[in-house]
Order: C-alpha cells, then structure tokens, then sequence
C-alpha cells in the first residue's frame, strides 16, 4: 500500500534554483524518436508517476520530472466564418521527432459552437499517494455551450477519444450553474469546475462537483446561498483552509465581444473571493477597485506551506499580491503595474497592456505574463513577492507592432513601437495570450488565442489567417526570454481552416493545474 507522503516545509525567503536532474528510473527523453508505442507507454508513464498515484509528492520533484512530448490544445472555431466544431488538437514538442511542431491528432467535438476554453484534469498531484489513481481523463468545459467533455488521454495518449459528455442541462439543474471555466481536481477524488453564470446568462460564482470516476454531476460545491456575483478562476490550499476564487463579467454581456459602457454598467467584476475550504462558505470579499478591474488568472505559490501568491488583472494591467495577515485573515496590495500607452488610430485614447494569463515557476522564483494588447510576455523575479523584479521580455506581435494601424504617442517604457514578430516565414497575428511553463522552466509555449468573440473585435486579422503557437527559451539563471525560431504551430493551415488555439496541457501535469496539499 502507497502511503501519502506530504512535502516538507519550505524555508522562507531561500528559494534558489537549481539545474534539472532526471531522477533514477524516471522516463527520459529519448535521443532518437521512439516508435508510437514506445511513446504511448511512456506518456502513461508519465501520467501515472510511479506506485504512488498521479503527479509529484513536491513541486521541486516535479522540476526533475521529464521533459514533454506532445501537447494538448483546444481550437476553436465559434466567431468564425467555418463552421465547424471545436476540436483537441494534438501538438508534437518533441525537438528529435520528425513530426516536431505538427498537430498529429484532432478530436472534433459533437457538437458547433462550444467554445472550448480552459481544461483540467481527473487527477494530480493532490491525488499523489493514492496509487489507486490515474491522470488519465482531460476535462474540457464548453465557456458558451456550458457542455463538459471528458476526453481519455489514457488509452492512446497521442490519439484521445472522447469517453463521456456531460450535457449542459446537468448544470442547470443540479447547479443553476452554466458558463464552465476552471476545472481543479481535489485529493478527494472528485472534480471541481468554476462557473461563471446561472442558466439565464446572469453573472454567477459557484463551483459544480463531479465523480471523478463516472463524472456524473454530483450538484454545488458551495453551501446554498454562498455563490459569488461574478466568477472565473480559483485556487485552493487545505493547509490553510482557504480556496480564492476570481472574477470576469457576466456571460449576457461578454459573449459577443466587449463594450466599455457594460464595465461602467457594473458587468465586470474586481473582486477576489476568500472561501472556508472546510465549510464551503465564503468567508470574505477583497475589492481590488478599479486598479484591479477585471481579476483574472490566480496562483498561489506551489509551496503548500506559503500563504500567498498573486493575481493578474487584465483591464487595469495589473498583478496583485494576496497574503493572509497576521489576523488571520486575507489581503491583497499591489505589486506590478503595467502603463498604458497614449494612442492614436484605436477604438480608445489610452491601451492598456490587457494582462490574461499568469504563471508561477514550480520553483516559486519567476512569474510570468502577457499582454495581450501590448504585445509581450513578461518574466519577473518574485524571489521577494513584495517587490517583483521584471527580468525578462519579448514582444510576439500585438496591437503596436510598427506599421500597423496603432500610433503610440506617449509610452512611459519604450522609445519606439515594437517590430512585427515573424517565425519560419509567418507573420504572427494577435498578441501572446495563454502561457504554459515547462516542469523544469526552460521552455514557454505560448498561444495567441483569448476568446473568439474578443478575437473578431481586436485582431480581426487572426480570425482570418488563425492563431498560433509559439515556444519561447527561457533564461532560469539570469532571466530572459527568447523566441525558439524553429518552433511554430499555424494554426491557420488546419485541414479544415484557419483556427483558434487556447490553452496548453502536458499529459504529466504543469505549474498551472497541479496543486501539492
């Protein structure tokens, strides 16, 4: 019998990072291409981590972990002119194959119009040392259909099926919950997923559970009468009692695109919500204004012990730090700004840099960010979480490319407008949007890619000619970024057109959907 090994505690403040050792009789990567077999079994390998059940006993082992293989990508098709479903794109990373930066498999989804946004897992790391489980069902929520897919990566992992579908009507029924957006799997063994509306379009924050085996909907997470006005993202952490969800808009008013006045008309939220992990109540609400309007993607640092970790909030272009006080209870202050830039030729006077997605390195050392509008992604030392430190920076394209038809009159950090960003040939449309860090931080796969209806109205450009996917080499010493020039994935050759690639998945887990208890 596996027995549960928790981690050690961390020491405060002497966080250092160390170079990448592959554990003895872990799966390494392979020199020469291995056969199809060869990588089926040691994607499973990887996706069971041992006798002791999914993932890693600490985020520094899965540092040490083995590097990816393939890649899981949602595309979207819903704003376009195809009509065509959704699908699970399949993505080859490894640098020795002869298929390398190649979609080598795609799911269609059953049904039009889904929106397939962000996935989660059946298992992770906070199922390790229950050998009884495997992380071998991805759960793709549907943002507008409120359908949930469950896809088994386990049987042919570069070739998933489709094992169960979770029709909308379940949510509305057993939850009063529809809009599906992050799914975290909980040591319990069930599967938690975020939603953001009730059935009727209105804003709505509650959490649906599912059997992690049948993945049938169990009903709320939350007790009666605590969901939040708004919801988006979340993140829990039993050591301290606490799960912290976010805040978007309200489905009715961001489905087709984005309108000022709904942010004035109060559609958009700003808040953050501290929740009683045990008593499924929430228990506090923190008003980040409107230097913290709109709260998106939440972390909290993997050290289990620390009770912290940082939000990125994307129409003010801020990270906030959130912290539990000496009260015991929770905080949040300011950390990271991003200035807009005075402009000429755009739908508003002033651009913010629209920050949507955030990661933490494994080893709590570097956050991560984009800026959608802007155009870049940004590496920041948190070795002291109070006072980041940017260290890194690369533009991928964006709304101020020189050239284009945005002219900066006024930006507090650069003299001129950035370049257009071209790799192997393709001019790449939109700005770097989801992020995912590889287990020993060296490499960033970057999609550029939002949300259809936000696409259509901002790069107008990437609904026509598709998004892509980019691999960025990241400096672990020093800091740095830069863009990998042998590494694209067009998005806009797919057989059956150009496409909209969201999030990144690895099949042994990653620093944005694992949480260590």
């Amino acid at each position: 019998m596996c027995t549960l090994n928790r981690a050690p505690p961390f020491l405060p403040h002497t966080r250092k990072h160390t170079a990448t050792v592959f554990p003895k009789n872990a799966p390494v990567v392979l020199c020469t291409p291995p056969s199809p077999g060869e990588q089926d079994s040691a994607l499973k390998t990887m996706a069971k981590c041992g006798a002791c059940g999914p993932g890693y006993r600490t985020p520094q082992e899965a540092m040490k972990g083995p590097g990816e293989e393939i890649v899981y990508v949602p595309c979207i098709y819903r704003n376009t002119a195809i009509e065509k479903p959704d699908y699970l794109a399949t993505v080859d990373v490894h640098p020795q194959s002869p298929t390398y930066s190649q979609v080598i498999h795609r799911l269609p989804m059953p049904n039009l119009n889904d929106e397939l946004h962000h996935s989660g897992w059946n298992a992770c790391s906070s199922c390790h040392g229950d050998a009884s489980k495997e992380r071998n069902r991805l759960i793709l929520p549907s943002l507008i259909s409120s359908r949930i897919y469950v896809v088994d990566v386990g049987t042919e992992p570069r070739a998933p099926r489709m094992f169960k579908i979770v029709e909308p009507t379940e949510l509305f029924w057993k939850c009063n919950l529809a809009n599906p957006h992050t799914t975290h799997c909980l040591a319990s063994g069930e599967v938690m997923i975020s939603a953001m509306g009730d059935p009727s379009g209105n804003g709505k924050g509650g959490f649906v559970l599912l059997d992690g085996e049948t993945f049938e909907v169990k009903g709320n997470w939350e007790e009666s009468g605590q969901a939040a006005p708004f919801g988006y993202d979340f993140w829990y952490q039993p050591r301290h009692n606490v799960m912290i969800s976010t805040e978007w808009g309200t489905p009715k008013a961001l489905a087709n695109g984005f309108n000022l006045e709904d942010v004035k008309a109060g559609h958009y939220g700003h808040c953050l919500h501290v929740w009683d992990w045990a008593k499924h109540r929430r228990v506090q609400t923190i008003d980040l204004g409107q230097e913290g309007a709109i709260p998106l993607e939440i972390r909290f640092l993997h050290d289990p012990t620390a009770a912290e970790g940082l939000v990125g909030c994307a129409l003010s272009s801020s990270v906030f730090r959130f912290y539990r006080t000496e009260r015991g209870d929770w905080a949040a202050e300011r950390v990271i700004t991003v200035p807009g830039k005075k402009v000429e030729g755009w739908i508003l006077p002033e651009m913010p840099g629209l920050i949507t997605d955030i990661l933490i390195s494994l080893d709590d050392r570097f956050l991560y960010f984009s800026n959608w509008l802007h155009g870049d992604l940004r590496q920041y030392d948190i070795t002291d979480t109070r006072k980041p430190k940017m260290v890194g920076q690369v533009f991928l394209g964006g709304s101020l490319v020189e050239g284009g038809p945005v002219k900066v009159l006024e930006d507090k950090e650069m003299k001129n407008q950035p370049q257009p960003c071209t790799v192997k040939g393709t001019r790449i449309w939109g700005g770097p949007q989801m992020i995912q860090l590889s287990l020993d931080g060296k490499r960033m796969y970057v999609t550029t890619s939002l949300y259809s209806g936000w696409d259509k109205q901002f790069y107008p450009e990437m609904i026509k000619e598709g998004s892509v996917m980019l691999q960025i080499d990241v400096d672990t010493e020093k800091g740095g970024l830069t863009v990998n020039k042998n590494f694209l994935v067009d998005f806009g050759k797919e057989p059956d057109g150009p496409s909209l690639a969201h999030e990144v998945r690895y099949p042994g887990g990653d620093c944005s959907s694992d949480i260590w208890l």
